[in-house]
């Protein structure tokens, strides 16, 4: 396990009771609450510094009620020191009001817009979309890219027009690991950290195996290309609990990962677990 601080870049919190979440129908893995009980539960052991929330998908007429809940819950533990909301960017700058909303709250520092969810795969490249993300830029905000495999040669154009904005790559891009492809994901990898601006989280990547089959080779093998493509001033340690459980416990992720990295020298470990998250999500620790 890590010998130093961790802290957690893609945390997820949920209470199907408060608020709705309509992906989480006929799930009875991730359909209950998700709260921070149960995340000190499965962390435990660990030092986990500090947590970084991403939004849930919850309804879209919900997205300001979940940012003012966890808001209210970094009250209660301060180690969630940064909050990536929601907010509809494809109404391109009129979306300048909805960010200037979410503003309020401290922690907010970036927004996530899922993009793999879209039946178009052109829908990264709509001139509105572009234009809503680039109005982050005056707000001081990063934007979290959630896509998979399919598509990435879009996403590498839709980053390229908006270097103003810093951006991470959220669980590696999601490649086709159940199916053991990995091309053109990989190289597809190295030609989007050509982007200075971008970053990569090493996250949900047992998920995007078979939940039950896979083998820790097969999802090093994966982690090892974003990681190589990125180097270790870009890519940055993600939970991706509670979503994750589904196919891995919080601790042998982690468990995993130190493997992986057994040969970094010490510097580097302390970026990829701790300093690069600091660094990109602008958080205030301790240490």
């Amino acid at each position: 396990m890590p010998r130093g601080p961790i802290v957690d870049t893609h945390l997820h919190l949920w209470d199907p009771k408060k608020l709705r979440y309509a992906w989480l129908d006929g799930n009875p893995v991730l359909d209950q609450a998700y709260g921070l009980d149960r995340y000190n539960a499965a962390t435990e052991g660990l030092d986990v510094e500090a947590m970084v929330f991403l939004q849930c998908e919850v309804d879209p007429a919900q997205y300001e009620q979940e940012a003012e809940w966890i808001a209210g819950l970094a009250k209660v533990d301060p180690r969630i020191k940064g909050m990536v909301a929601w907010a509809p960017l494809e109404k391109g700058r009129a979306v300048a009001a909805d960010v200037e909303r979410l503003a309020r709250h401290e922690i907010l520092r970036g927004i996530r817009r899922i993009i793999q969810f879209e039946p178009d795969l052109d829908f990264c490249l709509r001139p509105a979309f572009i234009e809503g993300v680039r109005t982050l830029a005056e707000f001081g905000l990063s934007f979290d890219i959630c896509v998979d495999h399919r598509h990435m040669a879009n996403v590498l154009k839709f980053a390229a027009q908006i270097p103003e904005v810093p951006m991470i790559l959220d669980h590696i891009g999601k490649p086709a690991i159940a199916d053991g492809v990995m091309e053109p994901w990989a190289s597809q990898m190295h030609q989007l950290a050509e982007l200075p601006h971008v970053s990569c989280k090493i996250s949900g990547v047992a998920t995007e195996a078979d939940h039950a089959n896979w083998t820790e080779g097969e999802l090093k093998r994966y982690v090892q290309v974003a990681i190589d493509a990125f180097g270790f001033d870009r890519v940055m340690f993600g939970g991706d609990w509670p979503v994750a459980v589904q196919a891995i416990e919080f601790r042998r992720w982690v468990a995993l990962l130190d493997d992986v990295l057994a040969s970094a020298t010490d510097a580097e470990r302390r970026k990829f677990w701790r300093d690069n998250a600091v660094r990109f999500y602008r958080l205030e620790t301790a240490r």
